[in-house]
C-alpha cells in the first residue's frame, strides 16, 4: 500500500514557484531576463498559395548591424522561411532542416510536404527547450494545396491562414485583421502583407529597412528582393563642415621623439591608371 495520497490538483493560477525564487534570489541566484529581438515576419494565405513577408534591419541591442539582412529562408523548391530571433539560430536552423527535407525527399521521391517540415522543425526546437531562438514563420504549397505555420522557439506550432511575428507583430496584425478575407488574389494579397510589414517597420524600432517578400505557388516561387524600399534614405539639406578656426586653440604643445633608425630602404610607386 503506498504511503503517499494522490492530492486532487487545486484549480486556479499556481504561486508556488514564486517563494523558491525568492529564496534563490537571496542566496544570490540572478533571474534569468527577457531578451527583447527586432524584426517584422509575416505570411498569408491567398487562393492560389502562400506570400511571405519581412523586414531587412538585423540589429545588436540597439545597433542597426545589417540595414539589408535577408530574412527569408530556403527550405526547399515548394517551401520557404521567415525567422525572426536569433539571426545565427535561424541561417543555422533553416539549413539544417533543409538538407534534412532534401534527403527526404531523395528517399521517398517526391516534395516533402509542409507538414513534414513543421514536425521535424518543431520537434528539433523542442529539444532545446527555447534555448535556440528561432521564431519561424512556415509557408508552401504541397499536393495537399497552401499550408501556412507559425513556429516558436519552445516548440509549439499553430496553422493558421494568416500570421505575423516578432517584435512589430501587432501592427502587422492590426493590418491583417482589418483587411484579410478568404481566397484572396495574389496583388492584393502582395499588397496587404507589404502593409502589413511596413506597420512593423514604421511603428517598431527594431524593424526597418526594405520589404522582401516570397510568393509560393503550385507552379513557382516568386522571390522578391527588396519588394519595396519603406525607409528611404533622404538628402542632407546643408553642409556639416566647419571652417577652420570655428573652434578656438587654448594651447598648443609639441613634443619631440627619440627614435632610432634600424634600417631604410626607397620603393618606387606604381603609377595607377586612372583612364
Amino acid at each position: 500500500m503506498s504511503l503517499f495520497a494522490t492530492e486532487r490538483p487545486k484549480s486556479g493560477f499556481s504561486f508556488e514557484n514564486c517563494a523558491r525564487n525568492g529564496v534563490l534570489e537571496k542566496t544570490g541566484f540572478t533571474a534569468p531576463t527577457a531578451v527583447k529581438t527586432g524584426t517584422t515576419i509575416a505570411g498569408l494565405v491567398f487562393e492560389d498559395g502562400i506570400v511571405l513577408g519581412a523586414d531587412t534591419r538585423a540589429t545588436e541591442g540597439s545597433v542597426v548591424a545589417d540595414k539589408n539582412c535577408s530574412k527569408i529562408h530556403f527550405l526547399a523548391p515548394n517551401m520557404y522561411c521567415c525567422g525572426a530571433g536569433t539571426a545565427a539560430d535561424n541561417d543555422m536552423v533553416t539549413q539544417k532542416i533543409s538538407g534534412e527535407l532534401e534527403l527526404l525527399r531523395l528517399n521517398t521521391g517526391r516534395m516533402p510536404r509542409v507538414c513534414a517540415a513543421n514536425r521535424i522543425l518543431k520537434q528539433m526546437l523542442f529539444r532545446y527547450q527555447g534555448h535556440i531562438g528561432a521564431y519561424l514563420v512556415l509557408g508552401g504549397v504541397d499536393t495537399t494545396g497552401p499550408h501556412l505555420y507559425s513556429i516558436h522557439a519552445h516548440g509549439s506550432s499553430d496553422k493558421l491562414p494568416y500570421v505575423t511575428m516578432g517584435s512589430g507583430s501587432l501592427a502587422a496584425m492590426s493590418v491583417f485583421e482589418s483587411r484579410y478575407k478568404p481566397n484572396m488574389k495574389r496583388e492584393e494579397a502582395m499588397q496587404t502583407v507589404r502593409d502589413a510589414i511596413a506597420g512593423g517597420v514604421f511603428n517598431d524600432l527594431g524593424s526597418g529597412t526594405n520589404i522582401d517578400l516570397c510568393i509560393i505557388t503550385k507552379d513557382k516561387v516568386d522571390y522578391l528582393r527588396p519588394y519595396d524600399e519603406a525607409n528611404i534614405k533622404g538628402q542632407r539639406q546643408g553642409s556639416y563642415r566647419y571652417a577652420r578656426g570655428t573652434t578656438g586653440v587654448l594651447n598648443t604643445t609639441v613634443k619631440k621623439i627619440d627614435y632610432d633608425v634600424t634600417s631604410a630602404a626607397i620603393k618606387q610607386l606604381e603609377v595607377m591608371e586612372t583612364d
